[in-house]
């Protein structure tokens, strides 16, 4: 089964927003609840995650993707997570957050 030209996607889907705005057609729709932003981790918090999950700093930067040095540089107070790794981070700590946005 081959896939309709983009062109015919886009069609498609024009014809449905005008059918729904004349109130001929109702879309579906999903609520979902986004999580406060992620706290501030300091060295302390980054530090006390890792050796909570028994993980050396190496096994901690492989596992979210960055660099040894970073990792370091977050427990030595250098540098703090980037908002994306924050969130990762708090992930980890509060894997219960999953479940909330599957709900």
């Amino acid at each position: 089964m081959t896939r309709p030209s983009l062109f015919n996607r886009l069609k498609a889907g024009l014809e449905e927003g005008i059918s729904h705005e004349r109130g001929e057609l109702r879309l579906r729709t999903q609520t979902l609840e986004v999580p406060q932003p992620p706290k501030d981790y300091g060295p302390t918090e980054v530090k006390a995650l890792r050796i909570k999950l028994r993980l050396s700093q190496a096994q901690l930067a492989r596992f979210l993707y960055v660099s040894k040095k970073t990792v370091q540089g977050w427990e030595q107070g250098l540098r703090r997570p980037t908002s994306s790794s924050a969130r990762l981070l708090q992930i980890i700590e509060e894997p219960a957050l999953l479940d909330s946005l599957t709900k």
